[in-house]
């Protein structure tokens, strides 16, 4: 295996395998199981931004992804409808801006009840509706349901998560590889990790 991404750690390996012991598989990448609507889409998007959005007093809604996700942006710009991509100079970044009174709505909308985090409410509350364009969302709640029974987690994971697989020597006696599956998430503040 020659081939890696950035969450993906991998040696050089040659292995042989016989038609006896393995059946052969597709090598297509298999296709995601997308939000296919604004319920799932809101519960997909509240966890995104509960992972790596910040809502600022401009009024505006950044989203930072790893250039390797730019696709992703794209796709949630094209759900939203609104909002702008851009590359973040001399960085392996880019950045999803919706700042049009309709954007913020319109995400505001899909959120409402499944941000989980009080930092993210607190940006909401002190950063947007403090503005008297979005005075109708007086009744902005956070999602304090333990249930991870939607598409939030997988928001939340595509913000700061990363599969790894490690190879690890134990002893140099018996030159014995470890294999290790990691799912790691990365966060500044352990509430949401606890959850």
């Amino acid at each position: 295996m020659k081939n890696g991404t950035s969450e993906t750690l991998c040696n050089e390996t040659e292995i042989k395998i016989t038609e006896t012991n393995v059946k052969p598989i597709s090598v297509h990448v298999p296709t995601h199981l997308k939000p296919v609507n604004d319920e799932q889409f809101g519960h997909y998007l509240a966890g995104l931004i509960d992972g790596d959005g910040h809502f600022s007093k401009t009024p505006q809604l950044v989203i930072v992804f790893n250039e390797l996700d730019a696709s992703l942006a794209y796709f949630i710009k094209n759900k939203l409808g609104y909002g702008n991509v851009y590359k973040v100079k001399n960085k392996k970044a880019i950045i999803l801006v919706v700042c049009k009174q309709a954007g913020i709505i319109k995400v505001l909308e899909l959120i409402n009840g499944k941000i989980r985090s009080q930092q993210k409410l607190n940006q909401i509350k002190n950063n947007i509706l403090s503005n008297p364009y979005f005075n109708n969302f007086i009744n902005f709640i956070i999602n304090n349901n333990l249930d991870l029974n939607n598409h939030w987690l997988a928001g939340f994971s595509d913000a700061d998560a990363s599969f790894q697989i490690k190879l690890i020597q134990r002893s140099s006696r018996n030159k014995k590889t470890e294999v290790r599956l990691n799912f790691q998430i990365d966060q500044k503040n352990n509430d949401l990790l606890i959850l």
